[in-house]
């Protein structure tokens, strides 16, 4: 005679996994913007965020053929870059698109295996060490920069792989939704940033460049939230 109560037990299980596959990564959004809420515990992120803008700038310049001078980061969450030789155009665009890059791939390892989550928490740790002896300059930025070590090295020291996994998740979706953000605060009228500087290399207004990043932002968000979750 049939188990028809194994069948029952498998058809709930699967219908569990489908609810958890289906909202989990929208829990973790709405928990990330929770947290950006709070005053003190969201500076250390709007921080790494802020880290990954100008480490993208930085980085776009090396492979362009030019070099990083310095980093500079500030308590409200500024940042600036200085280079030498690259490409103007790309150094500019990738200020912002290398922040919701930095986001997506984060919080995408963090979710393909709990291995990978602490393999890029070490990667991470060994930039941010790179960054400190080659490229600050000044005792603010080398005290933001080690508070963004100390976050990162306390993750991967007090945390389980399965909770570090949700943590790195968590801390990629807090960049992504950020650098979301970030792009809008150039619609001051005062025609400084990234935006302006592409505006004045391309001849295309300043508002496009906005918009671009922007929609990118809200791409990458709309692609991670078809993660398939690792188990």
């Amino acid at each position: 005679m049939p188990d028809f109560s194994k069948n029952t037990s498998s058809s709930s299980d699967s219908k569990k996994l489908s609810f958890n596959q289906r909202y989990q990564f929208w829990l973790l959004f709405i928990f990330a913007i929770i947290v950006l809420q709070i005053p003190i515990i969201s500076i250390p992120f709007k921080w790494l965020e802020s880290y990954f803008h100008e480490i993208s700038h930085g980085l776009t310049a090396v492979f362009t053929g030019g070099s990083i001078v310095r980093i500079q980061l500030f308590p409200n969450g500024a940042g600036l870059c200085t280079t030498r030789g690259g490409s103007s155009f790309l150094i500019s665009l990738m200020g912002y698109g290398g922040a919701i890059i930095w986001g997506g791939l984060l919080f995408s390892l963090a979710s393909v295996h709990r291995n990978i989550a602490r393999v890029f928490s070490i990667v991470l740790l060994c930039l941010l060490t790179t960054s400190i002896l080659l490229w600050v300059r000044d005792l603010l930025t080398l005290f933001i920069v080690l508070v963004l070590v100390l976050l990162v090295a306390a993750q991967l020291r007090f945390s389980s792989h399965k909770a570090l996994q949700k943590l790195l998740q968590v801390t990629g979706l807090l960049v992504l939704i950020n650098s979301l953000m970030s792009p809008l605060y150039l619609l001051d009228g005062q025609a400084k940033g990234d935006g302006a500087a592409l505006a004045n290399i391309t001849l295309i207004p300043e508002i496009v460049w906005v918009t671009l990043w922007f929609v990118s932002a809200l791409f990458m968000t709309y692609r991670l939230s078809k993660t398939k979750f690792a188990r």
